[in-house]
């Protein structure tokens, strides 16, 4: 915790309110902001998760989507947009997922000098290099699609949510 948060955690106890919560979900791609989930979500029967394709989307307690990685990835086919009756997630909000996609250079089988192409086969997107044959990278087109993490047989992929 920052200094700020805490002293904003602080205040706002003093003043008998809730502090802030931050998100700790990856999102579907298609929104702008993080209060419409918790504002809007818990109004709908969740048919976003039931037309996603790949099966990636869930709801949470409190209603909102969010997005698992453990079997498959984004496409990006705009379906939970279309299903969306609230107007939280918007074809012209579209972006990359909110998510940071490393690669644990201690884990990975490239990086320990064993031939390795599990993540960059299933990349669409060309986003993973490889330095010579070994040392894998994640390049500046990760959309954080997610296609990679699963394939991953050493789980040397991380993700982490952008801002949380």
């Amino acid at each position: 915790m920052e200094r700020r948060e805490l002293f904003s955690s602080i205040g706002a106890s003093l003043k008998g309110e809730a502090p802030e919560k931050k998100t700790s979900f990856l999102r579907p791609p298609y929104f702008k902001d993080e209060a419409l989930f918790r504002n809007e979500c818990h109004k709908c029967t969740s048919k976003c998760d039931t037309v996603c394709e790949e099966e990636i989307i869930k709801i949470s307690e409190d209603g909102s989507p969010y997005i698992v990685f453990n079997q498959n990835g984004c496409t990006f086919c705009d379906e939970c947009v279309k299903a969306c009756e609230f107007g939280v997630l918007n074809i012209e909000d579209k972006q990359n997922i909110n998510a940071i996609i490393t690669i644990n250079q201690d884990k990975c089988l490239s990086w320990n000098h064993t031939m390795c192409f599990s993540c960059k086969d299933p990349c669409l997107d060309r986003a993973i290099d490889f330095k010579a044959m070994f040392m894998a990278e994640i390049n500046d087109r990760c959309t954080s699609c997610g296609f990679c993490i699963n394939r991953c047989p050493v789980d040397a992929i991380e993700v982490k949510v952008k801002n949380a």
